[in-house]
């Protein structure tokens, strides 16, 4: 690929420093040492068009990932979309719209997302995501509870801890695809648009680089990865 002179200042010492999010299956499959999907697909495309080697970081969840944006471990990340994250990092265009929604007991009288909103219920969110966020402001009825990262979110629940637990479809689906007693609700809890994003509120690099996520979706790239 042509080098890409002003992204190359991302990666001054020639590594590229990327933040990848394991607890978004629809993002990211594999394992640390064999990373796929399309998070680490863009990272590397990003990489060999700056001439720059890239070096994964690798987080279990999207909290963790923000939780580190100034702390120069990370230079470039993949976020879904947030104006609360915004005060600290800048975003690109979206490169990706992903469902979140709810996994519930399979007896449970809950039929739909609009179900789960109801005096008594609780509702087991991981620290930090965007569902997390979205329910922070939403949920009316039934009391939020917050814990660790998605898988452990998953697991907390699969041990009886609350009675919905809200999480990217695709991961959800993932986690308890094997569970009887478990089920995924149709519908949608919130449309989470993921893109790519930079340290800081106002990154100057900011521009360059959501010219390569439109570059990187008319070309097909993301399409292929996905």
């Amino acid at each position: 690929m042509t080098q890409n002179t002003d992204l190359s200042a991302l990666a001054p010492n020639g590594v590229l420093r990327a933040a990848i999010n394991t607890g978004n299956r629809a993002l990211v499959q594999g394992t640390p040492g064999d990373l796929r999907g399309v998070s680490p697909a863009l990272a590397q495309r990003l990489a060999d068009e700056i001439g720059a080697r890239l070096a994964c970081v690798v987080y279990s969840g999207a909290g963790k990932v923000f939780a580190d944006a100034q702390a120069d471990i990370w230079d470039v990340g993949f976020l879904a979309v947030d104006t609360l994250r915004a005060e600290k990092v800048s975003f690109t265009t979206p490169y990706h719209r992903i469902e979140a929604t709810f996994a519930v007991r399979r007896d449970a009288d809950i039929s739909d997302v609009q179900d789960v909103d109801r005096a008594g219920l609780r509702v087991l969110t991981s620290v930090g995501s965007a569902y997390d966020m979205y329910l922070t402001s939403h949920l009316r009825h039934a009391s939020l509870e917050r814990f660790g990262t998605p898988p452990e979110s998953f697991a907390a629940f699969q041990q009886g801890r609350c009675d919905a637990v809200a999480g990217v479809r695709a991961s959800l689906e993932d986690s308890f695809a094997s569970d009887p007693n478990v089920r995924i609700l149709p519908g949608v809890l919130t449309a989470v648009h993921q893109a790519m994003a930079l340290p800081g509120p106002s990154h100057p690099l900011t521009p360059a680089l959501n010219s390569f996520v439109i570059r990187a979706l008319e070309q097909g790239f993301v399409t292929a990865s996905l």
